[in-house]
């Protein structure tokens, strides 16, 4: 039997955010959902119609899983140790040898063979990020972020969900903390931070990222009109889930941002800053109108033929406020 009593367990918005924040706090070094997010330089948007997430195109609100890990190794000098196993029963082994050693430990997932998430809640997603904090009976305590209290998996429901197989399958993937640093230099972190993500969504080159993406995916909205209506339902339908389901912490990660640009602002004493997240707060409130939008032109009441043009629209007009936005943020320092 295996079981961290310390571990305070806490309810985020997001699964990889709330994790490092967790773990980071859990041994010594609190910093919250928002920070971590910001100082990973998560922020992101990516249309990929060649990567497909349940048929439907990959539509991206932050950068890729294991990036806010990445980062935050980068840029503030953490060292995470990061595990995967070819076979689920040495999985399974190792992350009982790290339990037994006191650790609490970050694991990838699919939520679709999650036992506890509701029926309704599964859907096939293999980058769920979640925290085994002990084991009892052959039952693992479990910290996931995304829900309210400490919840429990079997060892072989665990298992099944860690070695599940397709996009971003997670190969057993298991992680912990080798070396977190004492305290954070923040003016120059925060600093490099908020830079690099406002260089990645204005300067990206490729066409199907940062502002340029928006504008791809504005595009594509408009095509939907010479396509079959069920498909065109079925993908605005996802373009909402993928902001406000995948792309959890509300309008596509914008909240959380705002957040993280409100509490720099505070730690490095930048007015800038302050101004730039009650602007960021104001875009996410236009990304959920974009969304509430679509929700209303999909609904089967509406016998109004959808309004392509709008949506589309709507989206452009958006991303000319956070070209606007980024154009400030490369200013701020």
């Amino acid at each position: 039997m295996t079981n961290n009593t310390q571990f305070k367990h806490q309810h985020y918005a997001h699964c990889e955010s709330g994790v490092m924040s967790s773990m980071l706090t859990h041994y010594g070094l609190p910093l919250s959902e928002p920070m971590v997010f910001g100082l990973s330089s998560a922020l992101v948007f990516a249309y990929l119609p060649f990567v497909k997430i349940s048929g439907m195109p990959l539509i991206a609100y932050r950068s890729m899983p294991k990036s806010i890990m990445k980062g935050l190794q980068k840029n503030i000098g953490l060292k995470i140790k990061l595990e995967k196993f070819s076979k689920p029963e040495q999985g399974t082994k190792r992350l009982d040898e790290l339990l037994e050693q006191g650790k609490i430990v970050g694991a990838q997932t699919s939520v679709f063979w999650l036992p506890y998430f509701p029926e309704e809640m599964r859907f096939h997603f293999n980058a769920h990020n979640l925290i085994v904090v002990g084991k009892k009976h052959g039952t693992y305590k479990i910290s996931d972020p995304v829900f309210e209290h400490i919840v429990e998996a079997e060892e072989k429901a665990l298992q099944k969900a860690r070695f599940v197989k397709g996009v971003m399958a997670p190969k057993g993937s298991l992680y912990y903390p080798t070396y977190i640093p004492e305290s954070i230099d923040y003016s120059t972190v925060i600093e490099k931070s908020i830079k690099k993500t406002a260089k990645t969504m204005l300067k990206t080159p490729v066409p199907i990222a940062g502002l340029k993406g928006m504008h791809f995916l504005a595009k594509h909205i408009r095509q939907l009109e010479n396509k079959d209506e069920h498909y065109a339902k079925l993908f605005l339908g996802h373009i909402i889930r993928m902001q406000e389901e995948i792309g959890t912490g509300g309008a596509g990660f914008r909240y959380i941002y705002a957040s993280f640009l409100q509490e720099a602002s505070e730690l490095i004493n930048n007015e800038k800053l302050k101004k730039a997240s009650v602007e960021m707060t104001a875009i996410g409130d236009e990304w959920r109108e974009f969304a509430l939008l679509i929700a209303k032109a999909i609904r089967p009441r509406n016998k109004k033929a959808i309004e392509f043009d709008v949506i589309a629209a709507k989206l452009e007009s958006v991303a000319e406020q956070e070209k606007q936005l980024y154009l400030s943020l490369m200013r701020a320092f």
